[in-house]
């Protein structure tokens, strides 16, 4: 199939002092990225914006001016997939092994390299872009000089199998009985992650019922301070029963799609209009990059998860930690700091070295740096001195 020659985001759609450009020959991608701040004549040290899943470089648009006039230069790239970086629909029976772990720390590595630097002063990710940032930072602290992890707890890498199925989970169905102890439940369950890896998933949120517009509303919706059943608190263990506390957006029942689960919980008109954190506008973005390019990209990093390759790859740096400054983020409505039992202490105790903080930012819930980005900000720029 031919691919497409895509043009920049246009400039009306994103705040005044960014950017959208393209930087060709990235580890084989014409990454699209987005930039603040950037100087020719006095070069800034820069700061590497990772997004997650469904994301985009755009979601990081509330921070990046902010960053830029405390003297960074702010790049967010649309990573391995998405975006304006996936020139075309990725198909689920793609070649897998382009979006492994070490590949996106690749990406990266060369991105930095191409933008003319030898270092960048921190690397911030959010969801899965958390699991990439602290992954970079693991692998290459001499590029990567400080990191921000977002969201998602970093687990610790492993040299061995029986090590991660103590301690780390979220493994294959080959692996792990949680997927055959939610399908049991009294109201059967099943894993998000599990869910994602299926090749139903893509097609299932590309033509969900109510169009995939409503669909992202009522996903975003669903996962911010804004929606009411957003009460988190740390799970005691990795057993089906503990798990079901998740709400249905993680751990879902077992016959729905994501387009269901969520459609459920769909704000209101009111909502929607109340809803300044991701106007109907912005919301137009996300849903017309998704339209031309799929949720595919994206869902291949969680096949990665689910069929061992993520895990193998990380444990090349089996037992060794991030010792590079490092700071976690999170929403105090947000679950994605708990749904792994342990997951924070793990992360603090033994994947990180010098872990400064884990802060929680109150009236926000999983999408915090769009949700609450001046609270954002100001701890990044707390923890951080321009050089």
């Amino acid at each position: 199939m031919a691919r497409t020659q895509l043009a920049p985001l246009p400039a009306d759609t994103l705040p005044n002092g960014i950017r959208s450009r393209f930087v060709d020959n990235v580890n084989g991608l014409r990454m699209h990225i987005l930039e603040a701040g950037y100087d020719a004549d006095r070069p800034r040290p820069c700061m590497l914006l990772l997004h997650g899943f469904p994301e985009l470089a755009y979601s990081w648009r509330k921070v990046m001016i902010p960053l830029a006039d405390a003297g960074y230069h702010v790049i967010a790239p649309d990573q391995r997939g998405y975006g304006r970086t996936a020139d075309g629909p990725v198909d689920y029976d793609d070649d897998l092994a382009p979006f492994h772990i070490l590949n996106l720390i690749t990406d990266l590595v060369w991105l930095v390299a191409a933008l003319g630097y030898k270092s960048v002063h921190s690397v911030i990710g959010h969801d899965y872009g958390s699991n990439v940032a602290a992954s970079c930072a693991l692998a290459r602290p001499d590029i990567f000089k400080s990191a921000v992890m977002m969201s998602a707890p970093f687990a610790p890498p492993f040299v061995r199998p029986e090590e991660a199925l103590t301690s780390s989970p979220i493994l294959p169905p080959s692996q792990d009985p949680i997927h055959r102890q939610l399908a049991q439940l009294p109201r059967p369950r099943k894993h998000y992650h599990l869910y994602y890896a299926s090749r139903e998933a893509n097609e299932d949120m590309m033509k969900s019922p109510q169009g995939l517009h409503a669909f992202l509303r009522a996903y975003y919706h669903q996962k911010s301070a804004d929606w009411a059943g957003n009460n988190p608190h740390a799970l005691q263990s990795w057993t089906a029963e503990e798990l079901a506390k998740l709400p249905t957006y993680y751990v879902m029942d077992l016959h729905s799609g994501m387009a269901e689960t969520c459609a459920a919980e769909m704000p209101s008109s009111a909502e929607i209009a109340a809803c300044q954190w991701l106007t109907d506008d912005e919301l137009k973005i996300y849903a017309g990059e998704y339209q031309r390019s799929g949720f595919q990209g994206g869902l291949q990093w969680y096949r990665t998860r689910m069929d061992g390759s993520l895990r193998a790859g990380l444990s090349l740096f089996g037992r060794r930690t991030i010792d590079v400054p490092s700071l976690f983020i999170s929403g105090s409505q947000d679950w994605g700091a708990y749904q792994v039992p342990r997951g924070l202490e793990l992360m603090k105790n033994t994947a990180c070295s010098r872990m400064e903080e884990c802060y929680f930012i109150d009236g926000a819930g999983h999408w915090v740096q769009q949700e609450k980005p001046e609270q954002v900000v100001s701890r990044i720029l707390r923890r951080q001195s321009v050089s």
